[in-house]
């Protein structure tokens, strides 16, 4: 499973700095059409979008986007949260401990 991120060009650009190499950027206009495509992606695990994103969505997708097993939205913005914390509150798993 790949973890992919959706957002515009400064969004994305710290995700493609830390090796990330599922990156979609795009403008506004282009972001429902974008995260239709990763949603009917079998290869996609974890989405990762900004909350402004989210904002900018449809509610329908809004809520198929929360609903939604496969893949696991991790939402990315103004909150404090880290986004490890995140991962694991969605999964259930922390990613970053070593076995």
């Amino acid at each position: 499973m790949e973890l992919a991120v959706v957002g515009n060009d400064e969004f994305a650009l710290g995700f493609r700095l830390v090796g990330i190499r599922k990156v979609v950027c795009c403008a506004d206009d282009d972001l429902e059409n974008e995260v239709n495509n990763v949603l009917v992606n079998e290869n996609i695990g974890i989405l990762v979008l900004h909350e402004d994103c989210m904002c900018n969505l449809s509610t329908s997708l809004r809520t198929k986007l929360r609903e939604s097993v496969r893949p696991v939205l991790i939402t990315v913005g103004q909150e404090e949260e880290d986004l490890r914390e995140k991962v694991r509150r969605a999964i259930g798993i922390d990613l970053y401990v070593a076995k």
